[in-house]
């Protein structure tokens, strides 16, 4: 039976490259690459006739989950040069059909969030704790995607005071 081997990456749509590198490099993801897309090889995949996309592929570094392989986890960004992007909704909720988050465990939520904060990006709500064992919260990027922060608190003998 046909299986899948591993996971490689997740593949977003931005508006503006730059600034959804300059928001995931903040959180520690490193660049790969960055190049145009084009021709007959992307058209059959993605269905659409003379596109033009550019792509920059992001990792994490040491300490970032490695697959079987020794693949590290990974982002591919993709700023549509033609045909135009098409905007969706800065605003969406959880509730919505779609990709709901991406989700990044970190070692201090709080130093994260502020980081964040200085840039310009805000909360979706605010941040909880589950039984002293998580802290969580959403954070609103570019083009309004969501981006889920955890910080394991029991693993670092961390309490919800700490």
């Amino acid at each position: 039976m046909a299986r899948i081997t591993h996971f490689d990456h997740v593949g977003l749509t931005v508006s503006d490259l730059d600034v959804a590198l300059d928001f995931f490099v903040s959180l520690g993801f490193e660049l790969e690459g960055r190049m145009f897309m084009e021709g007959e090889f992307v058209d059959v995949v993605i269905g659409i006739p003379g596109s033009r996309s550019e792509i920059a592929t992001l990792f994490l570094p040491e300490g970032g989950a490695a697959g079987r392989d020794g693949g590290r986890t990974k982002l591919e960004l993709s700023s549509f040069v033609h045909p135009d992007h098409e905007p969706g909704s800065p605003h969406n909720m959880s509730t919505e059909v779609g990709l709901r988050n991406i989700a990044f465990q970190v070692d201090d939520l709080h130093a994260v969030v502020d980081r964040l904060a200085d840039a310009g990006y805000g909360l979706v709500g605010g941040i909880g704790e589950w039984e002293d064992v998580w802290r969580m919260t959403y954070v609103r990027g570019p083009d309004g995607i969501i981006v889920a922060l955890a910080q394991r608190l029991d693993e670092a003998g961390e309490t919800s005071e700490g």
